[in-house]
């Protein structure tokens, strides 16, 4: 994580078709996604200077865009190839990448067809999202009040800003109890993922992860999910409910900034990081790795 306010590193940033002075990226006030959340951004990990899996990143973003009924201004390929672009002229070798597309401020209020569509890239240095020591031991979450929504209420599938609120609310809240972050429950009761990252458990040797019908099937997800039945291990996508944890001898996250994350304690519920989760954890870097070197 950066010691200093982000608004205040040194580099570059890729800003409308080209690159800008970092501190220099910035938009009006009444821009339309500060107001109206009109925005959607990707989260994306550099390993040895590659974004691992690029394309699957830039094809969500632009799903989202469309799903908050606006088109990006750029093709896939052109936002590709802006991605490599900043990596390389930041000199990034390990970190990520957030890629943002946004309504402009050209019209204020709730209809905002008029709006510039504008798009802009930023890369830096990232470690481990979690506390090493925390991950080694695995990570220690608390159940929060707040729920994932039902789709009838909002645009559930796409990575958009306005859906991110209360997971800082939940976040914020487990923190200030001792916790590293937060288990969110669906609107119906049943397990969803953390505040940022997929769930996984560990249940009489299968893998058991929640259906991804209201929250993002993530790209982490289906990747350690492939890596599990490469080995073997039998992964069963279905509804889990709070008290079925109980049954569960190892969990896990998943995600770009959390890669994989053993978890130790879901409120009562506590797990040994084990087995299944050291390999997959050894799988997954190996995979990124391997996919830099290619």
């Amino acid at each position: 994580m950066a010691t200093i306010a982000y608004d205040k590193l040194e580099g570059s940033i890729w800003y409308n078709g080209g690159f800008v002075p970092w501190q220099e990226a910035s938009a009006h006030v009444l821009t339309h996604g500060l107001h109206y959340a009109s925005s959607v951004f990707e989260g994306q990990r550099v390993y040895d200077g590659e974004i691992f899996k690029l394309k699957e990143h830039t094809d969500r973003l632009f799903a989202s865009a469309r799903m908050l009924d606006f088109e990006i201004p750029y093709s896939v390929a052109e936002i590709n190839a802006a991605n490599r672009e900043t990596v390389l002229k930041n000199g990034i070798v390990d970190g990520y990448v957030r890629p943002v597309a946004w309504r402009g401020s050209e019209m204020m209020g709730v209809s905002a067809q008029e709006n510039q569509i504008n798009v802009a890239i930023a890369v830096w240095q990232w470690p481990s999202y979690f506390d090493p020591e925390a991950r080694t031991k695995g990570i220690k979450l608390k159940i929060t009040k707040w729920r994932r929504p039902d789709p009838r209420t909002a645009p559930v599938h796409s990575k958009a800003a306005g859906l991110y609120m209360i997971c800082t609310l939940s976040k914020h809240a487990a923190e200030a109890e001792g916790y590293d972050d937060a288990l969110m429950l669906d609107w119906r009761g049943q397990v969803a993922e953390s505040t940022g990252a997929n769930i996984f458990f560990l249940i009489d040797g299968k893998l058991h992860t929640p259906t991804p019908d209201c929250f993002l099937d993530g790209i982490t997800r289906r990747t350690v999910i492939d890596l599990a039945r490469l080995r073997g291990i039998e992964v069963i996508d279905r509804a889990i409910m709070p008290e079925e944890m109980a049954d569960a001898t190892e969990c896990f996250l998943t995600g770009t900034a959390a890669e994989v994350t053993p978890v130790g304690v879901i409120d009562e519920y506590t797990f040994t990081p084990g087995q299944v989760t050291e390999q997959l954890i050894g799988d997954f870097e190996s995979l990124v790795r391997r996919r830099a070197a290619a």
